[in-house]
């Protein structure tokens, strides 16, 4: 089924089931946390090759939802409750700060840091990790494609300042949009229905809050650029 794709699908199925296998047999698996994700959505201009977004607008290369949102696995036995769904907002970034925090590794205090605890989230312990929401999980993030800052999620509201299309398919330049696209993800993940006009508040505090990130935010060199 699904030629390549399904063969590459089923090989990490594989790959991933020995890892925990092999975890179980030395006894580690209660002291390891394992999380399995992604870091963008599919590659569009491989069609059913390069896999699929479902009812998520647009793929790789888009800060559109199904270019940046992705499904995430935490296994932990003993400390993660098997079954639990939870729709929090999260990053990959969230990563750092939750692993130092299960370490007992104080966070570095001399940047400033886009990481949040997730152990809220991955136990449902709903302690306060100095979140946004003060829940473990976030109320703000922002997304960026290298330098431009592209869009905003706030709660269920995301904000598109900028929107681009995906690898191999359209315009490479970015479209700009002011006053920007606004969109209730909690009833519209597909992305379809422009509500700016009815929510300017909405927008106004998401302005807000971008003046907020952006006057703390030091832009560092790209790892791209030539030395």
């Amino acid at each position: 089924m699904r030629g390549l794709y399904g063969d590459v699908i089923e090989e990490i199925d594989w790959s991933v089931g020995q890892m925990l296998d092999t975890l179980r047999k030395l006894q580690l698996d209660e002291d390891t946390l394992v999380i399995f994700t992604s870091h963008n959505g599919p590659w569009l201009v491989y069609d059913d090759q390069g896999g699929s977004a479902g009812m998520l607008r647009d793929g790789k290369g888009t800060t559109w939802e199904g270019g940046m949102r992705e499904p995430t696995l935490a296994w932990w036995p003993g400390k993660i409750r098997p079954g639990r769904v939870s729709m929090a907002i999260a990053s990959t970034m969230d990563i750092f700060a939750t692993c130092h925090a299960l370490s007992g590794i104080e966070l570095p205090q001399d940047r400033v840091l886009d990481s949040c605890d997730l152990s809220p989230i991955l136990f449902g312990s709903g302690r306060d990790s100095g979140c946004d929401s003060g829940k473990g999980q976030r109320e703000l993030l922002f997304y960026y494609r290298g330098y431009e800052l592209m869009a905003v999620r706030k709660g269920p509201w995301k904000a598109h300042f900028f929107t681009q299309d995906t690898y191999g398919l359209g315009a490479r330049s970015p479209t700009a949009h002011d006053p920007p696209l606004l969109f209730n993800l909690a009833v519209d993940p597909s992305e379809r229905w422009n509500v700016a006009a009815e929510h300017a508040d909405v927008i106004a505090a998401i302005r807000k809050d971008v003046a907020a990130h952006q006057a703390k935010l030091a832009p560092v060199v790209s790892q791209l650029e030539d030395e």
